[in-house]
Protein backbone atom coordinates (compact mmCIF):
# COMPACT_ATOMS: atom_id res chain seq x y z
CA UNK A 1 0.00 0.00 0.00
CA UNK A 2 1.05 3.28 -0.74
CA UNK A 3 2.20 5.72 2.46
CA UNK A 4 2.42 9.31 1.78
CA UNK A 5 3.12 12.11 3.97
CA UNK A 6 -0.07 14.95 4.28
CA UNK A 7 0.64 18.51 5.56
CA UNK A 8 -2.51 21.48 5.38
CA UNK A 9 -0.97 24.42 5.86
CA UNK A 10 -2.58 28.21 7.37
CA UNK A 11 -5.59 26.67 5.68
CA UNK A 12 -8.96 28.83 6.52
CA UNK A 13 -12.22 28.20 5.50
CA UNK A 14 -15.48 30.67 5.81
CA UNK A 15 -18.99 29.69 5.82
CA UNK A 16 -20.95 32.83 5.98
CA UNK A 17 -20.02 34.67 9.16
CA UNK A 18 -18.39 31.53 10.33
CA UNK A 19 -15.00 30.41 10.71
CA UNK A 20 -14.54 26.64 10.24
CA UNK A 21 -11.03 26.90 10.17
CA UNK A 22 -9.04 29.60 11.04
CA UNK A 23 -5.31 29.19 10.10
CA UNK A 24 -5.02 25.76 10.69
CA UNK A 25 -2.25 23.54 10.16
CA UNK A 26 -1.29 19.93 10.57
CA UNK A 27 1.63 17.08 9.73
CA UNK A 28 0.74 13.72 9.33
CA UNK A 29 3.58 11.65 9.14
CA UNK A 30 3.98 8.54 6.55
CA UNK A 31 2.04 5.42 7.50
CA UNK A 32 0.43 7.11 10.80
CA UNK A 33 -3.22 7.36 11.92
CA UNK A 34 -3.90 10.53 12.78
CA UNK A 35 -7.19 11.70 14.73
CA UNK A 36 -9.27 14.68 14.88
CA UNK A 37 -11.20 15.14 17.68
CA UNK A 38 -13.47 18.27 19.38
CA UNK A 39 -17.05 19.20 19.80
CA UNK A 40 -19.67 19.72 17.05
CA UNK A 41 -18.74 22.49 15.02
CA UNK A 42 -14.67 22.74 15.75
CA UNK A 43 -14.16 22.05 12.24
CA UNK A 44 -12.67 18.60 11.74
CA UNK A 45 -14.67 17.68 9.14
CA UNK A 46 -13.84 20.63 7.11
CA UNK A 47 -10.55 19.80 7.63
CA UNK A 48 -11.07 16.29 6.34
CA UNK A 49 -13.30 17.60 3.56
CA UNK A 50 -10.49 19.80 2.68
CA UNK A 51 -8.13 17.26 2.38
CA UNK A 52 -10.55 15.51 0.18
CA UNK A 53 -10.70 18.35 -2.03
CA UNK A 54 -14.66 18.13 -1.07
CA UNK A 55 -14.70 21.84 -0.11
CA UNK A 56 -11.97 24.18 -1.22
CA UNK A 57 -10.05 26.16 1.53
CA UNK A 58 -10.34 29.94 1.23
CA UNK A 59 -6.44 30.13 1.92
CA UNK A 60 -3.76 27.70 2.16
CA UNK A 61 -2.18 24.62 0.81
CA UNK A 62 -2.80 21.03 1.30
CA UNK A 63 0.12 18.89 0.02
CA UNK A 64 0.66 14.81 -0.11
CA UNK A 65 4.28 14.18 0.19
CA UNK A 66 5.61 17.51 -0.88
CA UNK A 67 2.99 17.85 -3.96
CA UNK A 68 1.00 21.14 -3.61
CA UNK A 69 -2.81 19.11 -4.13
CA UNK A 70 -4.73 21.81 -3.41
CA UNK A 71 -6.33 22.45 -6.90
CA UNK A 72 -6.78 19.08 -7.95
CA UNK A 73 -10.23 17.93 -8.13
CA UNK A 74 -11.09 15.79 -5.72
CA UNK A 75 -11.52 12.54 -7.83
CA UNK A 76 -7.81 13.20 -8.98
CA UNK A 77 -6.69 13.01 -5.44
CA UNK A 78 -5.79 9.40 -4.65
CA UNK A 79 -7.86 9.45 -1.43
CA UNK A 80 -9.68 6.36 -0.15
CA UNK A 81 -12.95 7.60 2.47
CA UNK A 82 -14.96 5.82 4.79
CA UNK A 83 -18.07 7.95 5.79
CA UNK A 84 -20.37 7.13 8.88
CA UNK A 85 -23.06 6.51 6.18
CA UNK A 86 -21.68 2.97 4.47
CA UNK A 87 -22.81 4.08 0.87
CA UNK A 88 -22.58 0.96 -0.42
CA UNK A 89 -24.55 -0.19 -3.46
CA UNK A 90 -27.44 -2.39 -3.44
CA UNK A 91 -27.54 -4.01 -6.78
CA UNK A 92 -23.91 -4.74 -6.31
CA UNK A 93 -22.46 -8.20 -4.53
CA UNK A 94 -19.56 -7.23 -1.58
CA UNK A 95 -16.94 -8.00 -4.08
CA UNK A 96 -18.32 -6.02 -6.83
CA UNK A 97 -18.73 -3.27 -3.89
CA UNK A 98 -14.61 -3.56 -3.18
CA UNK A 99 -13.79 -4.22 -6.86
CA UNK A 100 -15.79 -0.51 -7.79
CA UNK A 101 -13.14 1.58 -7.44
CA UNK A 102 -10.65 -0.33 -9.59
CA UNK A 103 -13.07 -1.21 -12.52
CA UNK A 104 -13.61 2.53 -12.45
CA UNK A 105 -9.98 2.76 -12.81
CA UNK A 106 -10.52 0.52 -15.82
CA UNK A 107 -7.96 -2.19 -14.25
CA UNK A 108 -9.02 -5.97 -15.67
CA UNK A 109 -11.80 -8.29 -13.71
CA UNK A 110 -8.95 -11.06 -12.89
CA UNK A 111 -7.18 -8.40 -11.29
CA UNK A 112 -9.74 -6.29 -9.44
CA UNK A 113 -11.47 -9.73 -8.22
CA UNK A 114 -8.35 -10.93 -6.87
CA UNK A 115 -7.48 -7.59 -4.92
CA UNK A 116 -11.23 -7.69 -3.75
CA UNK A 117 -11.12 -10.61 -2.40
CA UNK A 118 -7.29 -9.89 -0.93
CA UNK A 119 -8.93 -7.07 0.70
CA UNK A 120 -12.34 -9.18 2.28
CA UNK A 121 -9.99 -12.08 3.35
CA UNK A 122 -8.07 -9.26 5.56
CA UNK A 123 -11.33 -7.65 7.03
CA UNK A 124 -12.79 -11.47 7.49
CA UNK A 125 -15.62 -11.16 4.69
CA UNK A 126 -14.04 -13.40 1.99
CA UNK A 127 -16.75 -15.94 2.52
CA UNK A 128 -19.63 -13.35 2.24
CA UNK A 129 -18.02 -12.14 -0.67
CA UNK A 130 -21.46 -13.36 -3.25
CA UNK A 131 -23.78 -11.89 -0.86
CA UNK A 132 -25.72 -7.83 -1.44
CA UNK A 133 -24.74 -5.56 1.41
CA UNK A 134 -28.12 -5.51 2.63
CA UNK A 135 -27.70 -8.85 3.46
CA UNK A 136 -24.76 -7.77 5.80
CA UNK A 137 -25.10 -6.35 9.23
CA UNK A 138 -24.10 -2.96 10.36
CA UNK A 139 -20.51 -3.91 10.91
CA UNK A 140 -19.93 -6.03 8.18
CA UNK A 141 -20.81 -3.43 5.90
CA UNK A 142 -18.61 -0.63 7.18
CA UNK A 143 -15.92 -2.85 7.10
CA UNK A 144 -16.84 -3.94 3.27
CA UNK A 145 -16.85 0.18 3.00
CA UNK A 146 -12.97 0.10 4.57
CA UNK A 147 -12.33 -2.86 1.98
CA UNK A 148 -13.44 -0.52 -0.96
CA UNK A 149 -11.45 2.64 0.07
CA UNK A 150 -8.65 0.77 0.31
CA UNK A 151 -8.85 -1.44 -2.71
CA UNK A 152 -6.91 0.93 -5.18
CA UNK A 153 -4.39 1.53 -2.57
CA UNK A 154 -4.98 5.02 -1.67
CA UNK A 155 -2.12 7.52 -0.81
CA UNK A 156 -4.50 9.00 2.15
CA UNK A 157 -7.21 7.11 3.72
CA UNK A 158 -9.79 9.80 5.14
CA UNK A 159 -12.02 8.27 7.82
CA UNK A 160 -15.02 10.60 8.83
CA UNK A 161 -17.12 9.33 12.23
CA UNK A 162 -17.34 5.71 10.38
CA UNK A 163 -18.42 3.59 13.45
CA UNK A 164 -20.57 6.49 14.94
CA UNK A 165 -23.60 4.35 13.60
CA UNK A 166 -23.20 0.86 14.84
CA UNK A 167 -23.62 -0.59 18.07
CA UNK A 168 -21.38 -0.08 21.30
CA UNK A 169 -19.71 -3.89 20.96
CA UNK A 170 -19.58 -3.69 17.15
CA UNK A 171 -17.88 0.00 17.68
CA UNK A 172 -14.75 -1.68 19.70
CA UNK A 173 -14.32 -4.51 17.75
CA UNK A 174 -14.27 -2.12 14.15
CA UNK A 175 -11.85 0.30 15.68
CA UNK A 176 -9.49 -2.27 16.21
CA UNK A 177 -9.66 -4.17 12.99
CA UNK A 178 -9.54 -0.92 11.59
CA UNK A 179 -5.95 -0.27 13.70
CA UNK A 180 -5.24 -3.32 12.79
CA UNK A 181 -5.44 -3.13 8.75
CA UNK A 182 -4.12 0.74 8.85
CA UNK A 183 -0.84 -0.79 10.40
CA UNK A 184 -0.31 -3.64 8.08
CA UNK A 185 -0.92 -1.84 5.46
CA UNK A 186 1.22 1.27 6.27
CA UNK A 187 -1.54 3.81 5.02
CA UNK A 188 -1.06 7.68 6.48
CA UNK A 189 -4.81 7.61 7.72
CA UNK A 190 -6.66 10.93 9.15
CA UNK A 191 -9.50 9.74 11.44
CA UNK A 192 -12.61 12.33 12.64
CA UNK A 193 -14.55 11.49 15.68
CA UNK A 194 -16.48 12.57 18.29
CA UNK A 195 -15.63 9.78 20.91
CA UNK A 196 -12.31 10.74 22.67
CA UNK A 197 -11.79 6.56 23.42
CA UNK A 198 -11.96 6.32 19.91
CA UNK A 199 -9.54 8.43 19.03
CA UNK A 200 -7.21 7.91 22.01
CA UNK A 201 -7.69 3.80 22.03
CA UNK A 202 -6.18 3.51 18.59
CA UNK A 203 -4.61 6.63 16.66
CA UNK A 204 -0.76 7.44 17.33
CA UNK A 205 -1.69 11.16 18.00
CA UNK A 206 -4.72 12.72 18.68
CA UNK A 207 -5.79 16.32 17.51
CA UNK A 208 -8.00 18.36 20.10
CA UNK A 209 -9.85 20.82 17.78
CA UNK A 210 -12.02 24.26 19.03
CA UNK A 211 -13.31 26.77 16.84
CA UNK A 212 -11.32 25.98 13.90
CA UNK A 213 -7.48 25.55 15.33
CA UNK A 214 -5.71 22.90 17.03
CA UNK A 215 -5.16 23.55 20.64
CA UNK A 216 -3.21 20.48 20.64
CA UNK A 217 -1.84 17.18 19.14
CA UNK A 218 0.26 14.66 20.83
CA UNK A 219 0.15 10.94 21.71
CA UNK A 220 -2.97 10.11 23.76
CA UNK A 221 -0.85 9.48 26.58
CA UNK A 222 1.11 13.04 26.80
CA UNK A 223 -2.74 15.08 25.77
CA UNK A 224 -4.39 12.69 29.09
CA UNK A 225 -1.43 13.48 31.18
CA UNK A 226 0.04 16.32 30.25
CA UNK A 227 -2.83 18.46 28.72
CA UNK A 228 -1.90 22.19 26.90
CA UNK A 229 -4.57 23.72 27.97
CA UNK A 230 -7.70 23.89 30.16
CA UNK A 231 -9.89 23.16 27.12
CA UNK A 232 -7.93 19.87 26.53
CA UNK A 233 -7.84 19.09 30.23
CA UNK A 234 -11.50 19.29 30.44
CA UNK A 235 -12.63 18.01 27.07
CA UNK A 236 -10.08 14.42 27.14
CA UNK A 237 -11.01 12.01 29.94
CA UNK A 238 -12.84 13.27 32.92
CA UNK A 239 -11.54 16.20 35.30
CA UNK A 240 -12.30 17.24 38.84
CA UNK A 241 -12.75 21.27 38.49
CA UNK A 242 -11.81 22.10 42.28
CA UNK A 243 -11.74 26.07 43.16
CA UNK A 244 -8.78 27.48 45.45
CA UNK A 245 -6.47 30.29 45.09
CA UNK A 246 -3.34 30.34 43.33
CA UNK A 247 -0.69 31.61 45.22
CA UNK A 248 3.33 32.26 44.77
CA UNK A 249 3.02 29.66 41.69
CA UNK A 250 1.00 27.05 43.97
CA UNK A 251 -2.13 26.07 44.77
CA UNK A 252 -3.71 24.32 48.05
CA UNK A 253 -5.79 21.22 47.65
CA UNK A 254 -6.96 19.07 50.83
CA UNK A 255 -4.16 21.48 52.80
CA UNK A 256 -1.29 20.47 50.46
CA UNK A 257 0.58 22.87 48.39
CA UNK A 258 1.57 22.12 44.90
CA UNK A 259 3.02 23.82 41.89
CA UNK A 260 0.80 25.15 39.53
CA UNK A 261 0.92 24.98 36.03
CA UNK A 262 -0.37 28.43 35.35
CA UNK A 263 -2.83 29.04 32.75
CA UNK A 264 -4.50 32.13 33.32
CA UNK A 265 -4.38 34.18 36.57
CA UNK A 266 -0.74 34.84 37.97
CA UNK A 267 -2.74 35.02 42.05
CA UNK A 268 -5.99 34.82 42.94
CA UNK A 269 -9.31 32.76 42.36
CA UNK A 270 -8.30 29.83 40.51
CA UNK A 271 -9.86 26.21 39.39
CA UNK A 272 -7.53 23.33 39.75
CA UNK A 273 -7.86 20.29 37.38
CA UNK A 274 -7.04 17.26 38.90
CA UNK A 275 -8.09 13.57 37.45
CA UNK A 276 -10.29 11.39 39.54
CA UNK A 277 -7.27 8.86 39.48
CA UNK A 278 -5.08 11.52 41.31
CA UNK A 279 -7.43 11.77 44.05
CA UNK A 280 -6.66 8.97 47.43
CA UNK A 281 -9.29 8.66 50.06
CA UNK A 282 -8.84 7.48 53.18
CA UNK A 283 -11.34 6.44 55.73
CA UNK A 284 -11.15 8.41 58.57
CA UNK A 285 -12.98 10.02 61.06
CA UNK A 286 -9.55 12.02 62.07
CA UNK A 287 -9.15 15.03 59.67
CA UNK A 288 -11.71 14.45 57.69
CA UNK A 289 -12.24 16.69 54.77
CA UNK A 290 -14.65 15.21 53.06
CA UNK A 291 -17.69 12.36 53.04
CA UNK A 292 -19.16 10.18 50.15
CA UNK A 293 -22.00 10.52 48.15
CA UNK A 294 -22.09 7.80 46.16
CA UNK A 295 -19.64 4.61 45.19
CA UNK A 296 -20.40 3.34 41.13
CA UNK A 297 -19.10 -0.14 41.02
CA UNK A 298 -17.69 -0.74 37.39
CA UNK A 299 -16.00 -4.27 37.81
CA UNK A 300 -12.20 -3.50 38.43
CA UNK A 301 -12.56 -0.41 39.71
CA UNK A 302 -15.48 1.94 41.40
CA UNK A 303 -16.17 5.54 40.77
CA UNK A 304 -16.44 7.22 44.39
CA UNK A 305 -18.28 10.82 44.98
CA UNK A 306 -17.38 12.62 47.47
CA UNK A 307 -18.27 16.19 48.82
CA UNK A 308 -16.09 18.59 50.70
CA UNK A 309 -16.59 20.67 53.40
CA UNK A 310 -17.23 23.48 51.49
CA UNK A 311 -19.79 21.97 49.06
CA UNK A 312 -17.50 20.93 46.09
CA UNK A 313 -18.65 17.69 44.32
CA UNK A 314 -15.22 15.27 43.42
CA UNK A 315 -14.69 12.12 41.73
CA UNK A 316 -12.07 9.77 42.58
CA UNK A 317 -11.33 6.42 40.84
CA UNK A 318 -9.77 3.41 42.72
CA UNK A 319 -9.45 -0.07 42.40
CA UNK A 320 -13.07 -1.95 43.68
CA UNK A 321 -10.57 -4.05 45.90
CA UNK A 322 -9.77 -1.21 48.37
CA UNK A 323 -12.99 0.99 47.99
CA UNK A 324 -15.57 -1.59 49.32
CA UNK A 325 -15.68 -0.57 52.88
CA UNK A 326 -16.75 3.49 51.22
CA UNK A 327 -20.29 3.98 51.91
CA UNK A 328 -22.58 7.17 51.15
CA UNK A 329 -22.25 8.96 54.12
CA UNK A 330 -18.76 7.66 54.95
CA UNK A 331 -15.98 10.18 56.34
CA UNK A 332 -12.79 10.51 54.45
CA UNK A 333 -9.47 12.31 53.76
CA UNK A 334 -9.02 13.23 50.47
CA UNK A 335 -5.27 13.91 49.25
CA UNK A 336 -3.98 14.45 45.67
CA UNK A 337 -1.06 12.85 44.20
CA UNK A 338 -0.16 15.32 41.66
CA UNK A 339 3.14 16.19 41.81
CA UNK A 340 1.63 19.42 39.79
CA UNK A 341 -1.65 20.76 38.61
CA UNK A 342 -3.09 22.57 35.74
CA UNK A 343 -5.25 25.64 36.85
CA UNK A 344 -7.55 27.84 34.60
CA UNK A 345 -9.18 31.10 35.61
CA UNK A 346 -11.90 30.75 37.94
Amino acid sequence: MSSKSLSLRNISKRFGTVNALDNFNLEVGVGELVALLGPSGCGKTTALRVVAGLEHQDSGTVLVADKNISDVPAHKRNMGMVFQAYSLFPNLTVEENVAFGLQMRKVTKTVRLKKAHELLDLVGLDSQSKRFTHQLSGGQQQRVALARALAFEPEILLLDEPLSALDAQVRVNLREEIRRLQLSLGTTTLFVTHDQEEAMAISDRVGVMSHGKLEQIDTPDALYNKPATSFVASFVGTMNRIPTQLSDGHVQLFGKMIPALKNGNESGNVIALVRPESIVIKSTDEDANAKVLTRLFMGASSNIVCQTKDGTVVQSLMSSDKSGDLHPGSTVKLEVTNKEVLVSNA
